[in-house]
């Protein structure tokens, strides 16, 4: 997720999942559905899939152009009315609004090292970018953390979640190519969270130690609430010969997180 091991906010804990009841509206008969071409075509353009397993995103190579068209596809989420469309089209609504507002305030702030160094969030126990309210959608001021921990998390109660939304950083699950859609929802998460547990990013050894990313620490409610737990989570997604490995393991022993900005590197 979205806050790092030296985050202030780390003294009183981990973001909990906390429902914003505003944002519980839906309508089950809906056929309302958001284009997300623009997000689409951003993505083929500047994000570089690698061999190493890692997404990057090419900052610095985004044009004024592209600039202005994410800004207007941002304002076109906003001017949504979010309360009409079905559950499933709210999920990737909220999914994809997140995404491109983090790369967003990545670009207005770059060049940076980490997202970490974006520090607008208001209050004394606060960095980075995720508490600052960046959106407005029916008359309600938004922050990231707003989108993820009071929408995503309590609304949908999907682990997979954490494979989906992305904090502009190496350690983060991969920014997919493609936005979420409502269609293809449980297809994008699986793939998600196979790619990122059967990379070293997220599950290594170091001889007879167990190493899992920091996701699984600071949310681990999410994942069960133990060792145990995240460790079935873990196997339902590790390719063959992981889940084996996993399955002479009882504890996870060591935790990193990577707050290395995700950007790509110019020819």
């Amino acid at each position: 997720m979205c806050l790092g091991v030296g985050h202030p906010a780390f003294a009183f804990g981990a973001p909990k999942s906390e429902l914003w009841g505003r944002w519980i509206k839906h309508d089950p008969k809906s056929k309302i559905t958001i284009d997300h071409q623009v997000w689409a075509e951003f993505l083929k353009k500047y994000l570089v899939v690698n061999e190493d397993g890692i997404n990057r995103l090419a900052y610095d190579r985004v044009s004024s152009k592209s600039k202005d068209a994410l800004e207007r596809y941002l304002v076109a989420l906003e001017n949504t009315n979010v309360d009409t469309l079905a559950r499933p089209e709210q999920r990737a609504y909220w999914i994809n609004l997140h995404n491109a507002l983090t790369i967003k305030v990545v670009l207005d702030h770059y060049p940076v090292e980490t997202i970490q160094d974006i520090d607008i969030s208001p209050g004394f126990f606060e960095s980075g970018p995720w508490g600052k309210k960046l959106s407005k959608i029916r008359g309600e001021r938004l922050s990231l953390n707003d989108i993820e921990h009071r929408i995503l998390r309590p609304i949908w109660q999907d682990p997979r979640i954490h494979y989906a939304v992305n904090c502009a950083s190496f350690g983060c699950p991969n920014l997919l190519p493609k936005p979420f859609e409502a269609t293809r929802m449980n297809q994008q998460l699986d793939t998600a969270a196979r790619d990122f547990i059967n990379h070293d990013r997220a599950v290594w050894f170091d001889g007879d130690d167990l190493g899992a990313s920091s996701i699984y620490k600071w949310f681990s409610e999410d994942f069960g609430g133990n060792d145990r737990n995240i460790l079935e989570h873990l196997k339902k997604y590790a390719a063959p010969n992981l889940r084996a490995r996993l399955n002479k393991k009882r504890d996870i022993n060591v935790y990193h997180y990577d707050w290395s900005l995700n950007g790509a590197t110019s020819n």
